[in-house]
């Protein structure tokens, strides 16, 4: 049953309780990105036997599954055609299969990301990216008279998996395209990208795979260098749909917020693809680790991104246990572990909305103790706050809309029973300012219903390019032809819409 709060409204935020700091955070009307979802990868060694250990993904995805995660990313091996006879592939595409059709089942997206193109296709003949004394530091390269051949690879790859009955929904150029590795990869200089794309990516066969999307190379950094060329190139543009990176070595709101412009000028989604949350690898993350991971997640949507994907579903510094006795007690097998109920905040409860500014949007990735975030779904306006330290806060909210009713769904630990505790939030008549207690080292989802008697969101300014005819599910699945929804509710610019 959950508990209840009773809100008050303070006319000065002095008024509040005297031991605890104190923070205003306006919520504007006007609305940047469409949230598009959260997930993390299939992937070898975590999901052993290869992605045929279904236990990650039927606890995590879904609208019903305590987590709600909604994107799968897979690594499309260089085997050709699903067999694993190529050289240096001891897995095949048959690997991700099991959960990939879970994913779909449960109404969520896949994506695939080669490591490597066929080792024929290269310039040192193999898999490996080549940075290693026994492969002679050969630099692992595309072969120029290969690059026709890439897209048909990918086609194929597409024909595969859809005749093991999964309909992939996007697939990208290059896992890290940027780092020279000794296991598989690819290197790719900029201009190589927007070559291979201009040339060829007219080849990606949309006819036979209706609704497949083209995702950038995925560079270790999010680095413009990589994102812009293929931005400002008008036919790279036309075959590019996401716009695409990682964030090791750089924060958020450094490179991906910078790669992001010109992917919202021109209407395209930007996710992240890979990252690894973690101070210390040896051991289960603390609550001020994983309010780190919080904070990441947040700042990332502050930066632009459309869609988050964590790596390793299970680790133990990841969202599952793996029953390794020298992490801990907690470290359970195929049991949820914290880091996955704090991505729970955001997967199940901002995939499909549209963020809104706010005062207290940040401009850098450093300094602050507290962090906010605002989106609007339908008729909810959500609000995520954070406070990394023990100081607790009260916050004084300004919504753009009178509210009647909310939930407080509170993290403020690793124990179970600090994780997603929900409370009703009693108003007492519609308001627009609220005070409400922000707890020392908490994760806060605050879910308000406005108060409308319709279903629709009205005056919302609209600040990034978005087409009127670009539906979303209430999954955050993305639709462009609404001719083609199938009944049911929709969110279109900010604004829920019933389809018939």
């Amino acid at each position: 049953m959950k508990k209840k709060i009773l809100v008050s409204v303070f006319v000065l935020l002095a008024a509040t309780a005297a031991h605890a700091a104190s923070v205003v955070v306006t919520v504007n009307k006007t609305t940047k990105q469409t949230i598009t979802g959260f997930g993390a990868a299939c992937c070898d060694g975590a999901m052993c036997p290869y992605g045929t250990d279904t236990a990650p993904v039927r606890l995590l995805y879904g609208p019903t599954s305590k987590i709600g995660l909604n994107i799968m990313r897979m690594e499309i091996s260089p085997s050709f055609n699903g067999d694993d006879n190529a050289a240096w592939s001891n897995y095949n595409w048959q690997g991700c299969v099991p959960s990939a059709k879970i994913v779909k089942q449960r109404g969520g997206i896949v994506f695939g990301t080669p490591w490597s193109p066929p080792g024929a296709y290269k310039t040192n003949g193999t898999a490996q990216g080549g940075k290693s004394d026994s492969q002679g530091n050969q630099r692992g390269k595309l072969r120029e008279d290969c690059y026709e051949k890439f897209f048909p690879w990918l086609n194929s790859y597409l024909k595969y998996m859809k005749s093991k009955g999964v309909v992939v929904d996007a697939v990208s150029i290059q896992n890290e395209p940027d780092w020279w590795v000794d296991y598989s990869g690819c290197l790719y200089d900029p201009q190589d990208l927007v070559k291979l794309v201009k040339n060829y990516g007219h080849m990606l066969d949309r006819e036979t795979y209706p609704g497949v999307r083209l995702i950038s190379g995925e560079s270790l950094g999010f680095t413009q260098n990589y994102t812009d060329p293929l931005m400002n190139d008008a036919t790279c543009r036309k075959y590019i749909d996401i716009v695409a990176g990682h964030l090791y070595g750089h924060a958020p709101l450094q490179y991906m917020k910078n790669s992001a412009v010109l992917a919202a000028r021109y209407g395209k989604e930007v996710w992240m693809t890979e990252h690894s949350v973690t101070d210390n690898i040896n051991h289960l993350p603390n609550w001020h680790e994983n309010l780190i991971f919080a904070e990441e997640l947040n700042e990332c949507m502050l930066a632009g991104c459309t869609g988050y994907i964590y790596w390793y579903m299970r680790a133990h510094w990841a969202f599952i246990g793996t029953g390794e006795s020298k992490y801990g007690t907690s470290n359970k097998k195929n049991t949820l572990l914290p880091r996955a109920y704090v991505m729970s905040h955001f997967a199940k409860h901002v995939t499909g909305s549209t963020r809104l500014t706010t005062s207290q949007d940040k401009t850098s990735g450093e300094g602050a103790t507290t962090e906010f975030s605002a989106y609007i779904k339908g008729d909810s306006l959500i609000v995520m706050a954070i406070d990394t330290i023990a100081t607790p806060y009260r916050v004084m909210l300004k919504l753009p809309y009178d509210v009647k009713s909310g939930t407080h769904i509170l993290s403020t630990g690793n124990e179970k029973e600090n994780m997603c505790q929900e409370s009703e939030i009693e108003i007492d008549e519609p308001k627009r300012i609220l005070v409400l207690d922000m707890p020392g080292r908490s994760l806060n989802t605050f879910i308000f219903m406005i108060n409308r008697e319709d279903t629709g969101i009205d005056g919302v300014e609209l600040t990034e390019k978005e087409s009127s005819t670009t539906h979303y599910d209430l999954l955050g699945n993305r639709y462009e032809t609404p001719d083609h929804l199938r009944p049911g509710i929709y969110i279109n610019n900010g604004k829920k819409v019933l389809i018939k």
